[in-house]
């Protein structure tokens, strides 16, 4: 399975916060951050290869163009967890994953399960126990995770993380992000947006840098966190050291001069 990217434009009036990009191809059982500065275009990356906003160029996943796909297929194909769930909602934790498990159409509760794969899913992530609340009585951290929930119901091949750590305390962001290294380590395509640079380098086995709608990088966290990248894409001066246990620290100095 891959997932490949080319030529993607995504225009908001005249602007084009997307601009005609083309990535390497994302493999089967990989888990990718994309990385980049406020506004270099991360999350409209991730909802355009979900077709949550228009696009020109070409996105396939297994070889198939996502713009044909129908949309029960697509639903069933990727899964997509966004920044934030509606705060306001009433619906309880369990009702909110039958209602993502049918999004799309052309999957009935009966034909996985019904009420019992929704609450093995809710064990997986640990949240057997909020199965019964509303979203609205949930802390924003516990929505976020509810989220995550929601995207995996259908188990998709490609899951699409936006921001996932952002209401997220310590403990909670390391073990939503072994849990994502995990999904994709059982055959999936797993991309991150992420901000966190250290975490990225930690947990990623490809980050890819944005910058201006553009490709600044892509590889392997040690080639692209760079001083001279971050020089160039953050506008900073910043030391790349390991630390005593091998990981890539990045410690920011100050604006770049010059």
């Amino acid at each position: 399975m891959t997932l490949e990217i080319r030529n993607l434009t995504v225009a908001r009036g005249p602007r084009r916060v997307i601009d005609d990009l083309t990535l390497p191809p994302f493999a089967q059982g990989e888990f990718a951050v994309i990385a980049g500065p406020n506004a270099a275009g991360k999350s409209t990356l991730l909802r355009a290869i979900a077709r949550l906003l228009p696009a020109e160029g070409r996105v396939t996943l297994d070889g198939d163009d996502v713009a044909q796909l129908p949309r029960a297929e697509l639903a069933r194909r990727v899964g997509f967890m966004p920044q934030s769930l509606d705060a306001r909602s009433g619906l309880s934790v369990l009702d909110s994953l039958l209602v993502a498990m049918n999004a799309g159409g052309g999957m009935t509760r009966a034909a996985v399960g019904g009420s019992a794969h929704a609450v093995a899913v809710l064990d997986r992530f640990g949240l057997g126990d909020l199965a019964l609340r509303p979203l609205n009585a949930l802390s924003g951290g516990q929505r976020q995770a509810v989220a995550l929930a929601q995207a995996m119901i259908r188990d998709p091949r490609l899951l699409l993380l936006d921001e996932p750590t952002s209401a997220l305390d310590l403990a909670r962001q390391f073990a939503l992000l072994r849990e994502a290294r995990a999904l994709a380590r059982e055959g999936r395509i797993v991309i991150a947006v992420l901000h966190d640079l250290a975490q990225a380098a930690q947990w990623a086995d490809r980050i890819v840098m944005l910058s201006g709608g553009g490709l600044a990088a892509a590889g392997a966290p040690q080639e692209v966190l760079t001083p001279d990248l971050l020089r160039q894409v953050y506008g900073i001066s910043a030391r790349v050291e390991r630390c005593s246990l091998g990981r890539l620290m990045i410690m920011v100095d100050g604006p770049a001069e010059g």
